[in-house]
């Protein structure tokens, strides 16, 4: 529960300070006055987004600081799975910065928006006027009956198998897609592949090809100049070879004469040496060089076939067709791969179908072991409410498709009165009937929930009388199970509260501001007599209020 609320810098709200106890609390005050600023800073606290208009004075920064009480609501497990300190007395902080940044804290540990409205679910339940309107939507009838049913559980684990189970869906289509291009494209990847593995394509092969095929296209050029080359070392009288060896004899003679003669000789011993080898050299060259006309025709065709397919694939080197011919390859192996993976991706959807059934129906049959039990409840609630015939007809169909909460849709169906048909709860229903059924049906929730705080803002729309009497009655008995806040213009509700609270606006100096007052039994006396007769309280108007309260 809330026990304090504390509001610096806030809209109209200078700075405020406010305790509050357990049971049922009142909040009244004149339109205008400043109740929905009070809400505004409240929904600060649970995580809702705030601007720099939220600041009284743009200079400085907002600071609104509300203390729980969490100490009967089993809550360590969230505190722990956030990595947030524990405190039985609970502090959370929300700071404006005149920069319009926006900082939380809980237990002055900083937090995300979204942590904050994550813990803020445990805390309060803020009913406002659209959330009755609200009552006439499928998602929130759902809400209601699951929470009477007990079907939390149910519903987490079918809505995680939901979302694998839709990934696996998207999933199994891009594998669908992808196989459908794949087989477009198969029977041409196949031939391009058949075309570069006919080849057999080799790294390096294409440099060895054009040298081969140089050598056999200049075959008698190779040859004669090799034959020159030889005769021109060999010959005996004034080759190459014999002229060095005379030169070797005639520096031999002269080598032991001094250093550089012995260098001389040794540099040009090397040189006969190396032209020795030149020589057989030439000779083995000679020796291979064949004219063969056949192979110089299939060096040139596969030359030509290399040529055609580097043109075909835009590239200029064998290692580049080989590397596409790898691709092609992973490409149609792949599609083998694909069939597999479609194959396990589709048992795995059958799988997940037949658990998401299982779970789906659970949840059916304990909604329709509930709408009784809800039917019943609030037909004997609205009775004390001045709707003594009133009935529902709710039904719950299961159908094919998956939504986020199971596989079912539901009819809520309403009449008021005996003889009328039955209709559209949001079609048949007045604002006064659909606030009093909001008010049963959160009546009911409260046997069932364990939430500590709840706030109802205005719920008495379109009631007055013995009604509001009961309305307010209703409120009280919630009270001795959770904290309850009643934002209310009607005084037969404002009575029935064990704290009354009023905001009021003042003027200080040239500035207006909202401020939040505990009421003593005088001033309470007073203020529910202003309620009931206006600014000018009569006799019997205090009369009524004391009565009201007695």
């Amino acid at each position: 529960m809330i026990t304090s609320l504390s509001i610096k810098n806030y809209a109209l709200i200078e700075k405020l300070a406010i305790d509050f106890s357990k049971g049922f609390s009142i909040i009244t005050g004149e339109t205008g006055a400043g109740k929905s600023i009070i809400l505004g800073a409240l929904g600060l606290v649970l995580g809702k987004r705030a601007d720099l208009s939220s600041l009284k004075n743009k200079e400085e920064k907002c600071v609104i600081e509300a203390y729980f009480d969490i100490s009967k609501y089993n809550l360590k497990p969230f505190f722990e799975a956030n990595d947030l300190d524990y405190e039985n007395e609970t502090i959370i902080r929300r700071e404006i910065l005149p920069s319009g940044k926006s900082r939380a804290f809980i237990n002055d540990s900083p937090v995300n928006l979204q942590e904050l409205q994550d813990l803020s679910l445990f805390l309060i339940d803020i009913h406002s006027q659209q959330q009755t309107q609200e009552l006439s939507d499928e998602a929130v009838q759902f809400q209601i009956i699951d929470a009477i049913a007990n079907n939390q559980t149910e519903i987490e684990s079918y809505l995680s198998l939901l979302r694998s189970y839709k990934e696996d869906k998207s999933q199994l289509n891009l594998l669908l897609k992808k196989q459908a291009e794949s087989i477009k494209e198969q029977e041409y990847n196949t031939f391009l592949l058949n075309e570069l593995v006919a080849v057999q394509l080799k790294s390096g092969e294409q440099e060895e090809l054009e040298s081969d095929f140089e050598k056999l296209n200049n075959v008698e050029t190779i040859k004669e100049a090799l034959v020159k080359s030889l005769a021109i070392t060999n010959d005996e009288q004034i080759g190459v070879l014999s002229l060095l060896k005379e030169i070797k004899l005639s520096v031999q003679k002269i080598g032991s004469f001094a250093p550089e003669y012995a260098l001389l000789l040794e540099r040009i011993a090397s040189l006969a040496i190396e032209l020795d080898d030149i020589a057989d050299e030439l000779t083995n060259c000679s020796e291979k060089l064949v004219d063969d006309p056949a192979r110089l025709e299939l060096i040139s065709q596969k030359l030509q076939l290399i040529f055609n397919l580097q043109k075909k694939h835009q590239v200029t080197t064998i290692d580049e067709l080989l590397a596409i011919q790898t691709t092609l390859e992973n490409t149609l192996f792949e599609l083998g791969n694909l069939e597999s993976d479609i194959a396990t991706l589709t048992q795995s959807i059958q799988n997940k179908t037949s658990q998401l059934d299982v779970l789906a129906q659970i949840i059916n049959e304990k909604r329709s072991n509930t709408i009784p039990v809800l039917s019943d409840k609030l037909i004997s609630i609205l009775a004390t409410l001045g709707m003594p015939d009133v009935r529902f007809n709710i039904e719950i169909k299961a159908v094919d498709n998956y939504y986020q909460n199971g596989k079912d849709e539901i009819l809520f169906l309403f009449a008021a009165n005996k003889g009328t048909d039955f209709g559209l709860l949001k079609k048949v229903a007045s604002g006064g009937e659909m606030s009093r059924i909001m008010l049963a049906v959160k009546a009911i929730l409260a046997q069932y929930s364990k939430l500590p705080t709840l706030i109802f803002d205005e719920i008495d729309t379109g009631v007055s009388g013995e009604i509001a009497i009961r309305m307010g009655e209703i409120m009280k008995e919630m009270s001795q199970t959770m904290q309850i806040f009643a934002i209310t213009h009607l005084p037969q509700i404002a009575a029935k509260g064990n704290a009354h609270f009023k905001v009021f606006k003042s003027t200080v100096g040239e500035e207006t501001q909202s401020e939040l007052q505990l009421l003593n039994d005088e001033e309470r006396v007073l203020e529910i007599a202003q309620m009931l007769s206006g600014a000018v309280v009569s006799d019997s108007a205090l009369n009524h209020a004391k009565s009201l309260l007695n």
